[in-house]
Parts: C-alpha cells; structure tokens; sequence
C-alpha cells in the first residue's frame, strides 16, 4: 500500500544511478512524479535500466553544467555524497526545497574523509537561507548490491570462527533502504521553512553480536564460535586482509568504529517524517544474503 504522500509533481535527483538514487526514482515514477536525473558517469546510468530525463552534471570541474541542469528545479534531491552540498546549493534556484542524504557518521569519535565531507555539507547547508532537510541515515542496508550486511554475509561465510571486537556489546540501529526511500518521499511532501537536520534509523536497537547472530540465521550459514578480541589486535589482523584476495579488505578504522554505540532517538523522525521504520528482523527477511 502507498504511504499518503503528497509529492511534488517534479523532482530533480543527484547521484541517480546510486542505489539510493535508484531506488528513489523507482518509487517516485510509481507515484506519478516526473523525475529528472542528474548523473556524472553515462555508463553508469545506463546500466541501471531506468527511463526517464537524465541531464550531464560535473559536480568538480563545471559549475555551469550543473548550473543549467537545476535552472527549473524546484525541489532537489542530493543522494551523492553530502560534501556537495556547497556546489548544489551555489548552483541551484534559492528558492527550491533541498533533501540531502547525509549520514550518521559524522557523530564518529574516530572522523575520516566520510564523515568530515557530511560535516562539511551539513555546515553549508544549515548556514544557508535554503530550505529544506538533510537526512543522516545508519548504516543502510536491503538495497541491491549494497557492502553493508551482504558484505558482512560474504565475509561470515569464510570465517571458520567470528571475532567480536570487545565482545560485539555496541549497539547498531540499521536503516532499510526503503525505509530511507520513504524518509526521502515523506521529506519531499512536507513544507520547510529553514534548513534542518533530521536522523533517520530503524526501527531495531541490537548489539552487534545480536545483530551478527540474524544475519547467520537468514544467511543460513550455520551457527560458529564467537570469540571475543581486543580492539588492538583486530586492528592488526585488518591491516593484512589487504593481502588476501578470498577475503574483502577492511580497514582498520572500520574495526575502531566497531566498537562505538550506533543508536539513536527516533521519536523526531517519526514526528518530522511521520514513519515507522520497520525493525531488523523483518528487514533482513526482504534482503537477498
């Protein structure tokens, strides 16, 4: 059933062929709404197999393109990285209704290029006389393709046993990929008067260990020995994945962030957005693994 969204008739989207990008069009072409596509790499674009109006951009070397793309825009969507935000604000109509897709990595205590480009974005956005919203999602999962849980099930499968950093007692609060679709559509058919900053998470608060055990479970990878490691000596054992092809690579700032509390208050989303975030469990039961 379709939520009672009440769209504009027109949305210029950025980073259309990103899986958010994507994904968004989709629903937006199923509630009637003409969609203009703004996208950097044709090819790209291409392959994802949608149809409708795509425009050239170049979000670092020509202002001009851009500038021409969002010349009839009245509400625009960025889900290409929120470090942009000072170009697409420059370059479009100061009279538009804005939507960034930020995240919520820019509350790390261990900042890296991410989230600093977040913070940066959100910062020109929020000192601006813009209006609308830039969204932080958690950790996204259930899209195509996504390399958050169908990367951890890929990895889960290789391991003979499964390291936890301090035991996998953080917590994590995943956001389904509709569910930041419908954040965005519900955003779209609201009225700002400012620019806001609003997060967006699921409806499930779990330790990571909890949140590994469900993703074995709907992998149908059978259960495995959990051991509990210090943060160091995951580090070091991070560093050497590089090396081994039948492994993906991890970083060893992502095995840091491991090991900090990833959930969040969601009584302003669902006031602002009006939704209800579906919960993990079912979540991952609509995730191919």
């Amino acid at each position: 059933m379709k939520q009672p969204f009440s769209l504009p008739r027109k949305i210029h989207i950025i980073g259309a062929s990103g899986r958010s990008g994507s994904a968004l069009i989709k629903e937006l072409q199923n509630h009637g709404c003409t969609v203009i596509a703004l996208v950097r790499n044709l090819e790209k674009w291409q392959r994802t197999n949608l149809t409708c109006e795509y425009r050239i951009i170049d979000l670092k070397g020509s202002p001009a393109l851009l500038v021409n793309a969002l010349q009839d825009a009245s509400h625009i969507v960025n889900t290409a990285h929120a470090r942009h935000a000072p170009t697409i604000l420059k370059a479009g109509p100061t009279d538009a209704i804005y939507v960034f897709l930020g995240s919520t990595r820019k509350f790390t205590q261990w900042p890296d290029s991410h989230g600093n480009g977040v913070l940066a974005g959100e910062n020109a956005f929020l000192r601006s006389n813009c209006k609308g919203v830039i969204l932080h999602p958690t950790m996204i999962y259930g899209s195509q393709g996504e390399n958050n849980v169908q990367r951890l099930a890929k990895l889960l499968r290789k391991l003979p046993v499964i390291p936890l950093p301090n035991g996998g007692k953080a917590l994590v609060q995943p956001i389904h990929q509709s569910d930041v679709t419908k954040s965005i559509l519900a955003a779209l058919s609201r009225q700002w008067d400012a620019p806001n900053s609003l997060v967006i998470a699921g409806g499930s608060v779990l330790s990571y260990k909890e949140f590994i055990q469900v993703i074995l479970q709907q992998a149908g990878i059978k259960p495995k020995i959990f051991i509990p490691l210090p943060v160091s000596l995951l580090k070091t054992a991070a560093f050497f994945t590089k090396f081994v092809p039948i492994i993906p690579t991890i970083g060893t700032d992502e095995i840091q962030r491991l090991v900090e509390n990833k959930n969040f208050d969601i009584a302003e989303m669902k006031k602002q957005l009006g939704l209800e975030p579906i919960d993990f469990q079912t979540g991952i039961r609509q995730t191919k693994l």
